[in-house]
């Protein structure tokens, strides 16, 4: 983990001297909060960092370090091997919506919604309590941070990480 945490830290140095002169984007954003340096390690080694840089409209569903941490020993690490990438992408690519959506535009109830990679689908849901994210492997994740403004979207910040698999139920 000490090896993520270096990773990390290069990574988010790096990426915000690339950008200091610009308006906030979600890289820039997440590479300035510490809670973050497992999701920027992530990003870079996926190769996502332009991506996420660029104008958007995105909506990303951004998992804290303990969400990493939380996932079976060892699993970051390997995510994070050149030989992973693949894997690595499709998992990042799952908490991205192409969409700018705060968290009061998402419907009240259940719905299905569409990320990024393109084959998946989350279970979203919104209701007194505040909004959820099924994911494929049924279980869900909490928005506990929502609607962190971007110049190209928009962050809402959750508690676990969102893992393709199978459609989750949405009703």
């Amino acid at each position: 983990m000490t090896s993520i945490r270096s990773f990390a830290a290069v990574a988010a140095t790096a990426l915000s001297l690339g950008t200091a002169a610009n308006a906030a984007n979600i890289v820039e954003i997440a590479s300035g909060d510490e809670r973050f340096s497992t999701l920027v390690a992530a990003v870079s080694a996926a190769g996502l960092v332009e991506t996420l840089q660029g104008p958007g409209p995105f909506t990303v569903y951004a998992p804290v370090n303990d969400a990493f941490a939380a996932l079976p020993e060892g699993t970051v690490e390997t995510l994070l091997q050149p030989e992973n990438k693949g894997q690595l992408t499709n998992v990042l690519l799952y908490h991205v919506d192409d969409r700018k959506l705060t968290a009061e535009m998402i419907p009240h109830g259940s719905n299905f919604f569409k990320p990024v990679l393109a084959s998946e689908r989350l279970c979203i849901t919104r209701d007194a309590s505040g909004v959820s994210i099924a994911d494929g492997t049924g279980t869900s994740a909490n928005v506990v941070i929502a609607n962190i403004q971007a110049d190209n979207g928009v962050i809402h910040v959750i508690d676990k990480v969102l893992l393709p698999g199978t459609r989750p139920a949405c009703h």
